[in-house]
């Protein structure tokens, strides 16, 4: 739990890079291979905490911004699965929107593979959401669960985050030293209680498949922000390092018969 990796379908095909050099942490959309004004992170493009104050959805024109936009973007927004409170669910940016923040970012990328980035953008946010799913489940069900707001932190690495780049440097077999190439923090709200809960998310690029297929390592978890959240991550600790151990003992008296 937490922890899940995740394979896509099909993955955009690089644009034409005025540089080579390979980012050793990248966001699903490739930005090593986009032209870029000046030295940044890598990251999301959509800038999650540049948000309407009235609806609290993200800041982001339907019009094209850029003069070098050549063909026309749609406009359709989305809906995820992912409640914003009892009747709504929230929105993904359009393609439009999309592309205009990557022009905002100073990132140029062909508008025929945009729909794409688009896909890879909310494919991870609802594979997010389940994990923080499965982990409120373990509480009091998760009925009625809503996502509150959110905030992007990109290269603002999580305590959790920078304790495996570490240990991937000490122990380069075991760990990798490989940063996230984003982070969320969510607050969801518990409709029972109405209490709400910090959640962090490190999103990781993993080797592709074979077949060029991109995966992608997500750990989402419960911030260490009261006594309940660090009894729930040390219990889940806990039960997957049980299960482990016994799944490393039955292959070991397998192999011995």
């Amino acid at each position: 739990m937490g922890q899940t990796t995740s394979t896509l379908a099909s993955a955009p095909a690089a644009p034409v890079a005025s540089q080579q050099a390979k980012e050793p942490a990248r966001c699903p959309v490739d930005h090593s291979a986009m032209k870029k004004t000046e030295p940044a992170p890598a990251q999301c493009p959509v800038q999650h905490d540049g948000v309407n104050p009235r609806n609290q959805m993200p800041n982001l024109q339907q019009h094209p911004i850029s003069m070098n936009q050549e063909a026309s973007l749609s406009t359709e927004r989305v809906s995820s699965t992912i409640p914003r409170d009892a009747q709504t669910t929230w929105d993904y940016p359009s393609p439009q929107q999309f592309y205009n923040a990557l022009v905002r970012k100073g990132w140029e990328t062909p508008e025929e593979h945009v729909d794409t980035m688009v896909d890879i953008h909310n494919f991870l946010n609802e594979k997010a959401w389940g994990e923080v799913v499965k982990w409120e489940k373990r509480i009091d069900g998760a009925d009625g669960l809503q996502l509150a707001r959110f905030q992007g932190k990109p290269g603002q690495f999580s305590p959790k985050a920078r304790l495996f780049m570490f240990a991937g440097r000490l122990f380069p077999s075991r760990f990798s030293s490989e940063p996230p190439f984003d982070r969320h923090d969510w607050v969801v709200r518990r409709s029972k209680t109405g209490e709400e809960v910090r959640y962090v998310i490190d999103y990781y690029s993993l080797p592709d498949e074979p077949d060029g297929t991109p995966v992608f390592s997500l750990d989402v978890r419960p911030a260490l922000d009261s006594f309940g959240s660090v009894k729930q991550r040390i219990a889940v600790a806990a039960e997957e390092g049980w299960a482990k151990f016994r799944e490393s003992q039955s292959s070991a008296e397998s192999s011995t018969r």
